[in-house]
């Protein structure tokens, strides 16, 4: 039964439609459980009535003609209890409703299961049989599992509105919820990217040329035939006969009616070739995962490296069959990668949306930079039905909407439209010192990882840059950068910026920042080998880009060098060694080179307990707050089913930022806060009331920082901070903030939750 349960839940989740997979459940079900009917109600949102939408064994003509409200009948009960009713004999039962139109008067057991996803009633799965008996365990576990499937279908078909024209009901406004990764309301055309040679993972897509699209798959079944044809040969002197055979099995599956025909088939309907490719390779696997003999039902896997094989040949034909960048692309994917993202045109570029990540994953991080909404941990995405769809996003609430309404459209343009306007209020904020109303200064700074957030920050009015992320040129290149070739790109840099600071963050990749061709593979990589373990372990990579570094700033003098993932002294006595070392070499050389300030990033508990041992030992200390929070709340800031339990308002995190800012001023040295706790307008209260130094964000995020710090003094964040410090609960402190803010006549830079 797990084997049959296991190749149903592959078919559903394969399935190219809404349709196609409540049809594979009832069909799948009646027979593998040997019931005589099996159907499948769907709810009619906002009017709790069932709709019969899929039967195997009722009458045929009932379906879509069944309505039940949840006070009739005995699926109406299931519905109404959302829990699992099992009946011997359901006709007895006071709540059974005879329908004509189903025919089902002559079946007495009874099993129904509620299909509920993210606490929402989806509709009713349900099996029946003629003799009288009760559904065992195995029969109800059995069914359960196929409803939590079903559930996820059932959402996506929601959002794209495929679920609404089976009904034949017009589309409903439904929106995908995600969580907020960069602020700001866009309208776009969704641009799927998926990944290389993943047939699963390919999008539908219309195309462009039917014919083109079919010649360049011909084309790449010739080239994957051939290259099979001269794996045989070069490995045929090697391998016994009968594995030999195995190839002309494959090549012959390559030419076979079954994908030549049916891939055809499916572009002249509509499809492009890789999605086409996807829907045959699916059908052809359906047709072995169904055999009962374990040997053939493996060859599905074979069948689909087949189709990943050509599917490979199909992107290095023409321009891989990419279509071009939409003039307003929402760039959307299960996994969004920085590179990807960078590669989109800034002009192009008018929202994220992954399926994976959080408000800390770097690729938010990244958007807020490039200032376009970013909605991340969209779980419920149908990614692979997107392509094209027009989008709206709300990078305020975390929500997309697909297909939206006049109605919906029309009430966010409106917002778009306060939004642009509170932007222009901002922007001669941004000029102007940021001096606290007692007289405090409060330096701003811009963080950056791209030479646009350089150039922009020149009439940004920051005073520096208070974090450039290094990794960013490594990470889009398919080697380790060279001395001369970081050189190049630090002293752009600081030339730019100076005569003012640049901190530059010494290379930083692990946790969710891999480099292709340097793979760190790792069960619990934010626990592992990251940041500056690596560059301890590796010297010369490290001193490589600290003679890169200081060979930048000769004559310029406004560099700092700042150390990522430090735990212990020992990390920070080491790397100093190395910068002293990097220094001696250059003045060998006759480089005139200076050592710059060196200061620490305050990312993990350890680093909090020791901050006085560690300030003492550097010039200066600045606080990763993204991490810090991920690692003293145990939340990964990356995984979408815990973001709600990452809160920049804790009190543990309040409580271990105070610590730090003391400690730190105790031994006479300065703080900052270059995290996105940074650039959050509530936050900045706090922080100011805890006496940092210095703040560095986003471009964005400058004019409403600097907003607060003129609107704040100390002493009235300091009373504020007592007053949430007396809290327990981070919401509590949120609003306590957000309600000073509105006193204070900043109630626009409150994030938006209200719409």
């Amino acid at each position: 039964m797990i084997e049959t349960l296991q190749r149903i839940v592959q078919e559903v989740n394969a399935a190219d439609s809404l349709a196609q997979a409540l049809d594979i459940i009832v069909q799948r079900v009646k027979q593998s459980l040997s019931v005589d009917v099996c159907s499948v109600y769907l709810v009619t949102p906002g009017q709790q009535e069932l709709v019969l939408m899929a039967t195997e064994g009722l009458r045929p003509e009932s379906k879509y003609k069944v309505r039940l409200k949840f006070s009739e009948g005995l699926v109406g009960l299931v519905a109404e209890r959302a829990e699992t009713i099992n009946l011997e004999h359901a006709q007895d039962h006071p709540r059974f409703k005879y329908i004509p139109e189903t025919g089902e008067s002559a079946y007495h057991a009874f099993l129904g299961i509620p299909i509920i996803h993210h606490r929402e009633l989806l509709g009713v799965l349900v099996a029946q049989q003629c003799d009288a008996r009760r559904f065992d365990d195995d029969h109800s576990a059995f069914l359960f599992t196929l409803a939590a499937q079903l559930a996820s279908a059932i959402s996506h078909a929601e959002v794209t509105g495929e679920i609404h024209s089976l009904r034949g009901k017009h589309h409903r406004d439904v929106f995908i919820k995600g969580v907020s990764g960069s602020n700001g309301i866009a309208f776009g055309t969704a641009f799927v990217i998926y990944s290389d040679a993943d047939i699963d993972t390919v999008p539908d897509r219309e195309p462009e040329n039917i014919d083109d699209e079919i010649q360049r798959f011909e084309k790449a079944i010739d080239a994957a035939q051939s290259e099979l044809l001269d794996l045989k040969k070069r490995l045929g002197a090697t391998l016994p006969s009968e594995e030999v055979m195995l190839f002309d099995a494959f090549m012959m599956l390559l030419g076979s009616d079954a994908l030549l025909d049916r891939t055809i088939e499916h572009i002249r309907e509509g499809n492009w070739a890789p999605g086409a490719l996807r829907m045959s390779i699916r059908e052809s696997t359906h047709v072995f995962e169904e055999m009962e003999d374990a040997y053939i039902r493996e060859r599905a896997d074979d069948i689909r490296d087949l189709g990943n094989r050509v599917l490979m040949h199909l992107q290095q034909t023409g321009n891989g069959g990419m279509r071009a960048i939409p003039d307003s692309a929402v760039l959307i994917g299960h996994k969004i990668t920085v590179t990807e993202l960078a590669e989109i045109p800034p002009g192009k570029l008018a929202a994220v949306v992954s399926e994976s990540g959080s408000s800390s994953s770097h690729v938010a991080i990244l958007a807020r930079a490039m200032g376009v909404p970013a909605v991340m941990g969209a779980t419920d995405l149908p990614v692979g039905r997107l392509d094209g769809s027009e989008v709206l996003v709300d990078g305020y609430t975390g929500r997309v909407y697909i297909q939206p309404s006049a109605q919906v459209k029309s009430e966010f343009q409106r917002l778009a439209s306060e939004e642009a306007e509170l932007s222009e209020e901002l922007k001669s904020m941004a000029f102007k010192e940021a001096i606290t109303p007692d007289g405090v200064h409060v330096p701003v700074y811009v963080n950056g990882g791209l030479m646009a957030d350089v150039d922009a920050s020149e009439n940004s009015g920051s005073e520096g840059i208070g974090l450039y992320r290094t990794e960013f040129p490594f990470m889009v290149r398919e080697r380790f950068p060279g001395e001369e070739e970081q050189y190049q790109i630090y002293r752009k840099i600081l030339m730019a910026v100076a005569p003012r600071p640049v901190t530059l963050r010494t290379l930083d990749v692990g946790g969710d920042k891999a480099l292709s061709y340097f793979p760190v593979n790792e069960e619990n990589p934010f626990l592992g080998w990251r940041g500056i373990r690596i560059t301890l372990d590796h010297p010369e990579i490290f001193l490589t880009q600290l003679r890169a570094m200081l060979r930048a700033s000769v004559g310029l003098n406004n560099l700092k060098i700042l150390l990522p993932m430090i735990t212990s002294t020992s990390e920070v006595e080491e790397s100093l060694e190395l910068v002293q070392r990097a220094w001696y070499e250059l003045l060998d050389e006759d480089v005139n080179a200076i050592i710059p300030d060196v200061g620490v990033m305050v990312e993990v508990p350890s680093a909090v307990y020791m901050i006085e041992e560690i300030a003492r030992r550097v010039d200066f200390i600045s606080v990763g707050t993204n991490d810090l929070i991920q690692y003293l709340l145990a939340v990964d800031r990356n995984n979408a089913r815990v973001a709600g339990m990452y809160h920049a308002m804790h009190p543990a995190v309040l409580r271990a930022l105070i610590h730090v800012i003391d400690g730190t001023h105790r031994v006479g040295k300065q703080v900052s806060i270059c995290g996105e706790m940074a650039g959050d307008p509530a936050a900045v209260i706090l922080l100011l009331g805890m006496g940092i130094d210095s703040l560095s964000v986003s471009l964005a995020g400058i004019p409403r920082v600097k907003w607060v710090i003129h609107s704040f003094s100390r002493d009235h964040a300091r009373g504020l901070l007592e007053q949430s410090l007396k809290l327990e609960d981070p919401e509590a402190i949120r609003a306590l903030l957000n309600a000073s803010l509105v006193e204070a006549g900043l109630g626009g830079l409150v994030r938006a939750g209200k719409h």
